[in-house]
């Protein structure tokens, strides 16, 4: 990349202009997709400095209370879950929203809603705070199909049917990742303009990578095709290089990774926690909505992810996620381990 030439560009793509410009290929568009954009991209600036002065503002600390999940919150998850709630709620085009952080779905009061559904975890990997380590925001948006007092089975939907999803990594620069179902595109946060800027167009995971990226400490709880594949990457049979490990313990930060360089991303299920660790409607439908429109592709271990029906808000998922012939390789070991299983 040339840095000097790209000191002295002009004109820049901030996300808003790209935004308007997918807007204006939709002629029957109001522009209502574009203020939720708006509002969703100013509470990550807002958590984005909140997160760069945590240390300093001594907002890293417990807060005392313990969320629906069990885990006690950061003062900082407690923030950005206000912020993001604020902010949607206030865009006057959302009308339910779920949030990692609260039991129930907010619905919002008749005055202020409009036809989308947001579902967001307001600050994935907040473990890792104190450490300095990338967290992130994770969000997916579906839209009501007609005027309708919202329930929570308008957000139990499958993934496919999301229109939107993104996440915005908080790291050593401010990453905005986002696809409306035509391609992925990677935006930075330029501090001195406070503005996002495109900078990673139309990104495509690659076909086959070099890295996995595992909780290898569960490994004696795993079942036998995560044991098996992550053994062949280790141990490859054909005599090729073994595979990179690279787990940061962010999904965010192991996601992003994962799209730009390539590989696999697990989380399987073990015997400890049989559907896994990860929440599926904002953690495993974003992100593999993401990885799906950069032509990778994500399984639970059974199916599709983008495929399956929630039951419940907070349900969880096992998940492999990443180049396609990566994940082309688990599904085949679940396939044989199955057809195994049927035998007996």
């Amino acid at each position: 990349m040339d840095h000097s030439a790209d000191a002295l560009r002009t004109d820049l793509m901030t996300i808003t202009r790209f935004v308007l410009n997918e807007q204006s290929k939709h002629p029957e568009s109001r522009g209502d997709f574009t203020i939720l954009l708006n509002h969703i991209v100013l509470g990550c600036k807002f958590v984005c400095s909140s997160v760069n002065k945590a240390g300093l503002a001594k907002l890293i600390g417990l807060a005392g209370e313990t969320n629906v999940q069990g885990e006690e919150q950061k003062k900082l998850d407690v923030l950005s879950n206000e912020v993001f709630i604020k902010a949607l709620v206030s865009s006057g085009r959302t009308c339910i929203l779920v949030s990692e952080e609260d039991e129930d779905a907010i619905i919002v009061e008749p005055s202020k809603r409009g036809k989308y559904c947001v579902v967001f975890d307001p600050l994935d990997g907040s473990s890792n705070i104190d450490c300095g380590v990338s967290i992130g925001t994770i969000f997916g948006i579906y839209t009501l199909a007609d005027v309708h007092e919202p329930t929570v089975e308008d957000v139990l939907r499958p993934g496919k049917k999301m229109v939107a999803a993104g996440y915005c990594m908080y790291g050593s620069s401010c990453t905005l990742v986002i696809s409306t179902g035509a391609g992925v595109n990677g935006f930075t946060l330029d501090p001195s303009l406070g503005e996002f800027i495109l900078t990673h167009p139309g990104i495509k995971i690659p076909k086959k990578g070099n890295i996995y990226s595992v909780n290898e400490g569960n490994a004696k709880h795993w079942d036998g095709p995560t044991a098996a594949y992550v053994e062949k990457c280790k141990f490859p049979e054909d005599g090729s290089s073994p595979k990179s490990l690279r787990y940061i313990g962010s999904m965010v930060a192991d996601v992003h990774r994962t799209l730009l360089y390539g590989g696999i991303f697990l989380y399987p299920g073990d015997k400890k926690n049989p559907n896994g660790k990860l929440r599926v409607l904002y953690e495993v439908f974003p992100m593999s909505f993401l990885v799906e429109q950069a032509g990778g592709q994500s399984f639970t271990g059974k199916e599709r992810a983008l495929d399956l029906v929630p039951t419940k808000l907070h349900q969880r998922s096992p998940v492999f996620l990443g180049s396609y012939d990566d994940v082309e390789e688990i599904k085949g070991l679940y396939a044989a381990a199955a057809a195994e299983g049927e035998a007996e």
